[in-house]
């Protein structure tokens, strides 16, 4: 073990976004008498992202280039018979890459937010809020065990309900946050069900204690069932995963997520909350290695996700939710990657993402600035001559995302393709499909955005919401129709350097780090004894290895792959569409909407209805039925008050025996004796 891992060192990760976090929302806002300002507020928190940033470069360092590990305890919470429960660190080459991709992103959007919340009422609190999810985030995938992974899974769902819900005087926000809160506790129940029965089948929940352990249960049924134990836990775990990484049918809290500040939507949809259950799968790799049943549900979930989720894509017309339906999309890729055992792959492709859709969305959260907080593309276009650098950073990011050959999207999304195309499992012909479509949807919708926004005629004066102090829908940031010292009618205009500095900062790796981590990710000894695959059983990786020789050889083949193709027919028709003959599209809405596609589309296959009628609801209807019936009527009308009632009367009627009539008790008395004369004479014979 190396002496550079510290412990002390690799606290100071995540407490010193948490410090900043603390600090900025005690001294920062009204409760603690806003001593520091706005300025001391956003010094204290970028200070501890950027002390954390700087010390996982140095880990990540250590653990690449040195070889170093550290894995142990650093703090005894509790034991409870033989099962501890800890705070410790286990940072490995797959924790130090998301130490590095967290603080980078973190670092980027506090900066960012500087230029982006600068009028906004609650700044210091957004600082705060958000320091805070990086400490979440950090403590997530830095544990060595289960319970801690939990507290950080918990800890950024809270404070991403505290973001989506910033401008809690807004009905959408308010709406958008209590739907993230609640979809993903429906995961985080399967969460904790299979945190569960790993405790009580191993009796531990430090990671490297439960893999030791596989073997002996993975040949266990879960009792009463004819199921086998590894198959229900990786699938409960699976469904964790499913609400924190928007996958289908859980996924329906992530567009609605967009209420809140655009930078959040950086934070939370693109390097870091949503990618926490990929982590969480490719750590337990020994477990899903057991269960084929299990990789085989997790390739259609993926696969299903990574399809009809981008084409919702195509019918948006919100800027951030285009964008947002992409990371849904994207999340599918990654899902169905793990699904096909290529786990490195699907971490591969995590880290790429990470940086060329932060780009995306700080780039779309500079175009609504630009735009005086108009977040409708409608009401755009011509953008890219006022807004050089928006646009030419927001071009590379889409041409990484759509998976361009010298881009990291390509090298990342090619190999899941690759992957899909190499396994056998059942549902793998689906998932292959899918995967392929999604590249012509995705450079569809991508360019469809970009054309609009950047392109073609200028729009921007046309708006009819443009003179309403009513966003509609769109941030809210207590400001009026001069925000930034211009009216709506304004001409666009490029955004400060505090703005288009991260943007410039994140299109670097957005276009190079794929190159340069394609080979020791993937055929390297970067995941060596991190993530496992059973080559025997599963064997895309083994066939991967045979077909990529090099960035260079990958990007060259790729001009010559399909996906290449339907990448271009994407952005060819995509331009023909919207910049060539817009009434094209505008006839095929028509024409599907006389069939009720368009209406199916726009109700999102109707999920979201089933929802909130069926289950929101139908949970309401339980529950008014159990408080009127249950509640109300039985326990409170005829239990509690039933009885007291019923003693009442019954003391009523043995008051009024209690005349004090001598004849009236000699009556009783000889009734009485007749009845028991009546009893052994002619009934007890």
């Amino acid at each position: 073990m190396s002496q550079t891992l510290s412990a002390s060192m690799l606290l100071a990760v995540p407490l010193a976004p948490l410090a900043g976090s603390v600090l900025a929302g005690i001294w920062g806002t009204a409760f603690g008498g806003n001593k520091i300002g706005r300025g001391g507020s956003h010094t204290l928190t970028i200070a501890g992202v950027l002390i954390a940033f700087i010390l996982s470069a140095i880990t990540f360092n250590s653990v690449i280039f040195d070889g170093a590990r550290f894995d142990q305890s650093i703090y005894t919470w509790m034991e409870i018979g033989g099962l501890k429960m800890e705070v410790g660190f286990l940072i490995d080459s797959i924790t130090a890459m998301m130490m590095c991709v967290v603080t980078f992103v973190s670092l980027m959007v506090h900066i960012y937010t500087i230029g982006y919340m600068q009028e906004d009422d609650g700044y210091n609190r957004f600082f705060s809020y958000i320091s805070l999810f990086t400490f979440s985030m950090l403590m997530l995938v830095m544990s060595n065990n289960l319970l801690q992974l939990f507290f950080g899974w918990e800890a950024v769902g809270l404070v991403s309900y505290l973001l989506i819900g910033f401008y809690y005087n807004k009905p959408t926000a308010i709406f958008a946050n209590m739907k993230a809160f609640l979809v993903n506790r429906v995961g985080d129940f399967g969460f904790i069900l299979g945190i569960g029965l790993i405790a009580a089948y191993t009796g531990t929940m430090n990671y490297g204690e439960i893999f030791a352990k596989l073997p002996e249960i993975q040949n266990t049924l879960l009792p009463g069932t004819g199921w086998l134990l590894v198959t229900v836990t990786a699938i409960c775990l699976f469904i964790g995963a499913m609400g924190k990484s928007a996958q289908f049918p859980l996924h329906a809290w992530l567009p609605d997520s967009m209420e809140g500040p655009t930078p959040i939507s950086a934070l939370i949809h693109a390097a870091t909350m949503v990618t926490a259950g990929i982590f969480m799968v490719s750590r337990m790799s020994p477990l899903y290695e057991l269960s084929d049943t299990a990789l085989s549900f997790i390739l259609v979930i993926g696969s299903i996700t990574a399809l009809f989720m981008g084409v919702l894509g195509i019918i948006q017309n919100d800027i951030k939710r285009v964008i947002a339906y992409s990371t849904l999309s994207q999340l599918g890729y990654m899902t169905v990657a793990l699904g096909a055992s290529a786990y490195s792959v699907a971490v591969f492709h995590l880290m790429t993402h990470a940086f060329f859709k932060a780009l995306l969305f700080l780039g779309a959260g500079s175009v609504i600035m630009g735009m005086h907080h108009n977040q409708d593309i409608r009401w755009m276009g011509g953008v890219r001559k006022y807004m050089p650098i928006t646009w030419i950073t927001f071009l590379l990011g889409n041409l990484a995302l759509i998976g361009t050959p010298f881009f990291s999207g390509f090298y990342s999304k090619d190999a899941i393709i690759e992957a899909v195309h190499a396994t056998n499992l059942p549902g793998a012909g689906f998932a292959n499909f899918a995967v392929l479509a999604g590249v012509f949807i995705t450079a569809f919708y991508s360019f469809r955005l970009y054309f609009i926004v950047f392109h073609g005629k200028e729009r921007y004066d046309q708006n009819p919401d443009a003179h309403h102090d009513d966003h509609h829908g769109h941030d809210d940031h207590h400001a009026h129709d001069d925000h930034h010292g211009h009216g709506h009618d304004a001409k666009p205009h490029e955004s400060p350097l505090v703005v288009t500095g991260p943007l410039m900062l994140l299109a670097i790796p957005s276009v190079v780090i794929g190159a340069i981590a394609l080979m020791p990710m993937l055929f390297g000894d970067f995941f060596k004894g991190v993530i496992h695959v059973d080559g025997a059983k599963h064997g895309a990786m083994a066939e991967l290895a045979e077909k990529i020789h090099g960035w260079v050889p990958m990007a060259l083949h790729g001009f010559t792959a399909a996906p290449f193709w339907l990448a271009l027919a994407g952005v060819v028709v995509s331009y023909l569409f919207y910049m060539v003959k817009p009434e094209v599209p505008a006839a095929i809405k028509s024409a599907m909407q006389k069939i009720g596609v368009y209406q199916a589309l726009e109700g999102k296959y109707g999920v979201d209805w089933v929802y909130e009628n069926i289950f929101a609801r139908g949970a309401r209807a339980f529950g008014s039925f159990f408080w009127k019936v249950g509640d109300q009527a039985i326990i409170d009308g005829a239990i509690v008050n039933g009885s007291w009632k019923l003693i009442g009367r019954i003391g009523q009627w043995v008051r009024k025996l209690q005349s004090g009539y001598l004849y009236h008790y000699a009556l009783v008395m000889l009734l009485g004796v007749f009845a028991l004369m009546t009893y052994f004479v002619w009934l007890n014979k």
